[in-house]
C-alpha cells in the first residue's frame, strides 16, 4: 500500500445521495404483518417496501391524519 495517493481526479461518488442510514424504530406487529405479506406478493424485501413507502410520502409531504380524543 503507498504512503500517499494522488485525488486530484477523484470523481465524486454519483450513488453518496441513495446511502442509506440504519436506524432503529417501533413498529406494531399489524404494520410489518401488512408489509411482510405485501413482500411475498412483491419479491421485495419488506424493508425495502417501507422504505419506498416513507419515501414516497416524503415526497410528497403527506402528513398523517391524526385526531387525539380530548
Amino acid at each position: 500500500m503507498k504512503k500517499e495517493y494522488d485525488f486530484s481526479n477523484a470523481k465524486p461518488n454519483p450513488y453518496a445521495n441513495q446511502l442509506q442510514k440504519t436506524i432503529t424504530i417501533r413498529i406494531d406487529e399489524e404494520s410489518i404483518s401488512y408489509f411482510k405479506e405485501l413482500a411475498e406478493e412483491t419479491g421485495l424485501p419488506y424493508q425495502s417496501l417501507i422504505n419506498l413507502f416513507l419515501k414516497d410520502c416524503a415526497e410528497n409531504k403527506r402528513k398523517p391524519d391524526i385526531k387525539w380524543n380530548k
